[in-house]
């Protein structure tokens, strides 16, 4: 699977993207982002604030519960504003 970082969590992790192997008992964007935190202090920092973290499925936004199964990109990015 394929994560993507932007912006700030990019900064604090150090990459950009990375491919994995996520551990079979990852099912959903919450568990995927308490394995991550579990990777090292760059992705802990990252996560501190996963409220205000957004993350988009296969490129469609996506909430903390929703289910990574068979995902093959997943984004993660701090709140977009426009104008």
């Amino acid at each position: 699977m394929k994560l993507l970082y932007f912006a700030w969590l990019r900064e604090k992790i150090g990459l950009a993207e990375e491919d994995v192997a996520v551990p079979t008992g990852v099912r959903d964007v919450a568990g995927l982002v308490a394995w991550l935190q579990t990777r090292g202090p760059g992705y802990v920092a990252a996560f501190a604030q996963a409220n205000l973290v957004r993350c988009a499925v296969d490129q469609d936004f996506a909430q903390a519960d929703a289910p990574i199964a068979g995902a093959k990109e997943i984004a993660f990015f701090p709140p977009v504003t426009g104008g």
